[in-house]
């Protein structure tokens, strides 16, 4: 049997967690000190369902006398009230004692009710969970404690599997700080992450109306009105952040998403949202997670990532703007669009994909900037439709390389064998976009149910891929690509994700290694998947000082590269677990097989370190294969 204490600093509230609980160590017998007099309410407290608990300060609050202890209590430890009634509170139970004394003493110094949560847990798995309200009054101290059971034997089975299952979906909202609703036939029915969320309890006709947008602050009622104004058949889902005022007058930041189902008139059937509270991580940035994808190529001109292109709530980075030439503030997103296409047969391809006939299109086609014959772009457009739960969504890459294919034509005329490289380097763009495509599809198996994760482990990939892009766009030389130029800009795009976590990151590259598009490509790609790796469990304690994520690369023979990645954080308890069941590590190790490498985990004293050792050149040409669209 061991305790377990952490104070929630949001919610104002200790949790203590007890784990493998002896009854019989929480009960002694000790001699009576004071005579028992009647509790005032006695007779009330035996008709309320919480158990109440009454104690007498003795000796300046270093101790008290139990004047009564609740009967749910009591039936637990198979005693009488005769047994500890007038009895010392440090003699009776030491156990509890321990755990309550700096509480009691807390309340009886300020006067200030306080609020105490205790888990009791049994092999690891939460069996009971007490909701503690220690009040002083007229000199003595109350403690009011609601009793949930998490297992019941007196219940059926389907009851017990039933309630079960509620108790651990509201532990994960109270411990996700999320909440949701449902709304049918005008009534809406709460989980209780809202009412933690709000910070108060269930009360009459809650199901009335929507006790979360009652609460939104005036300058964001705005946003309410807009999503009263485009739910619709047609747009069905809704995304962006509000902040609510709760009861208690603190600002809370509300991450919030919004579906809801439609009958064939187009009258709503139900209603469903889901809540969660960013309130701690608001001074750092108010953006959704999407925003960090949309980001990492807003400063590319040549490359746009369209997020729910086929929707009406469609999100573009700023590149797409740019190739169609018109202001994003004027852009109205609608099917028009198709019409300033040249090629009728992809239009009739595109027309498939918005009607939900095919699932995915990847083509280059030309573009008639403004319907204008005169002004065309060569363009490329990978789009795929995917489902996340009961939902449809898509996501794409929009390309121009109208400069490349006129560089294309140009050494076509002047060099075959340029011919034969440009196209071999327009084949990696390609690659590129289904590389990313497939790390989609194997997070979407692994981490399905938190897209907040897909999202920020997307975010170094789309950004060094972007980075990338522009570096090849703007060479002429595509095989012996300077190492040290790329990862100099690595670095200052990690810095600039994930400045705020206070990382150091810093590299050591031989200035005269040059690679061909083969290699650097998947090598800094193995580099992001290590950084993130690091940067998500090196550093458990966001105080830790001097965080650093450095990298080596130089030769060890004349033509055979290494790689060293190290970090000074906690280091691996278990490198088994990480070879056997990570996600990311089947990555690296797919990423190195593609450029002929071989990895290594390092035995450091300090932190974690990884070693590949690669060739500089090869003498075929890669593939890209992750994994099979249907591999599990």
């Amino acid at each position: 049997m061991h305790v377990e204490r952490q104070y929630r600093e949001l919610e104002k509230i200790e949790e203590v967690r007890v784990y493998n609980l002896n009854m019989d160590e929480v009960y002694n017998e000790a001699p009576q000190v004071k005579k028992p007099e009647k509790v005032r309410f006695s007779n009330i407290m035996k008709h309320v369902p919480s158990d109440i608990n009454v104690f007498l300060p003795i000796d300046d609050g270093d101790d008290y006398i139990i004047e009564r202890i609740g009967w749910n209590m009591l039936e637990r430890i198979n005693i009488g009230l005769e047994d500890v009634e007038g009895r010392k509170f440090s003699q009776i139970s030491p156990f509890y004692y321990d755990i309550l004394k700096d509480a009691f003493k807390e309340v009886l110094d300020t006067g200030k009710t306080k609020g105490m949560r205790i888990f009791y847990y049994v092999s690891d798995k939460i069996r009971t969970l007490a909701n503690l309200k220690i009040i002083l009054d007229e000199g003595e101290i109350y403690v009011i404690s609601d009793l949930k059971n998490t297992f019941e034997e007196s219940k059926s089975e389907a009851e017990q599997k039933k309630e079960e299952e509620e108790n651990k979906a509201n532990l994960i909202e109270y411990f996700s700080q999320t909440g949701s609703y449902y709304k049918t036939r005008d009534e809406y029915a709460w989980t209780q992450g809202v009412y933690n969320i709000i910070n108060r309890s269930k009360e009459p006709g809650d199901e009335t109306y929507n006790i979360i947008f009652d609460l939104v602050i005036p300058e964001d009622r705005p946003l309410v009105e807009e999503l009263l104004e485009t739910m619709s058949p047609e747009t069905d889902t809704y995304e962006n952040i509000i902040r609510i005022k709760t009861p208690r007058g603190h600002i809370k930041y509300l991450d919030t998403y919004l579906y809801s189902k439609f009958d064939e008139n187009g009258e709503e059937i139900s209603h469903y949202g889901l809540f969660k509270d960013i309130s701690v991580d608001s001074h750092k940035h108010l953006t959704r997670p999407v925003d960090f994808m949309l980001n990492g190529f807003n400063h590319n001109s040549k490359l746009s990532l369209l997020v729910e292109p086929l929707s009406k709530r469609y999100e573009f980075s700023e590149g797409f703007y740019d190739m169609i030439e018109i202001p994003k503030k004027e852009y109205r997103h609608s099917k028009d669009i198709i019409d300033n296409i040249l090629e009728e047969e992809f239009k009739e391809e595109l027309y498939k994909l918005l009607d939900g006939e095919i699932d995915e299109i990847n083509q280059i086609f030309t573009y008639k900037v403004h319907g204008d014959e005169n002004h065309q772009k060569i363009c490329e457009l990978f789009i795929e439709r995917f489902k996340y739960g009961n939902q449809e969504h898509s996501i794409g890459f929009l390309t121009d390389i109208t400069l490349s294919r006129q560089k294309q034509q140009e050494l076509i005329e002047s060099n075959a064998t340029k011919n034969i490289l440009i196209k071999e380097v327009h084949h990696r763009v390609k690659n590129n976009l289904q590389v990313l495509s497939s790390f989609l599809n194997l997070e979407r198996r692994a981490y399905g149910s938190d897209p907040n994760s897909i999202l920020d482990n997307m975010q170094a990939r789309l950004s060094s891929l972007a980075l990338l892009h522009e570096k090849t766009y703007n060479t002429e030389d595509f095989i012996n690509i300077n190492l040290a130029d790329y990862m100099k800009d690595q670095d200052a795009t990690l810095h600039s994700l994930f400045g705020a976590k206070d990382i150091s990151f810093t590299s050591d590259v031989n200035p005269d290694i040059h690679l061909s598009m083969d290699v650097i490509t998947p090598l800094l790609l193995i580099v992001d998947e290590l950084t993130m790796n690091a940067i998500k469990h090196a550093f458990p304690n966001p105080d830790m000082p001097n965080k650093t994520i450095s990298k080596k690369i130089d030769y060890i023979d004349e033509h055979i590269c290494e790689l060293i990645l190290k970090d000074n954080g906690v280091g691996l308890e278990s490198p088994e677990s990480l070879i056997n069941h990570n996600l990311g590590w089947e990555i690296i190790n797919n990423l190195t097989r593609q450029i002929n490498g071989e990895l290594e985990i390092l035995d450091c004293e300090v932190g974690t370190g990884f070693k590949i050792i690669f060739p500089e050149n090869f003498n075929h040409t890669l593939e890209y294969h992750l994994y099979n669209e249907g591999e599990e």
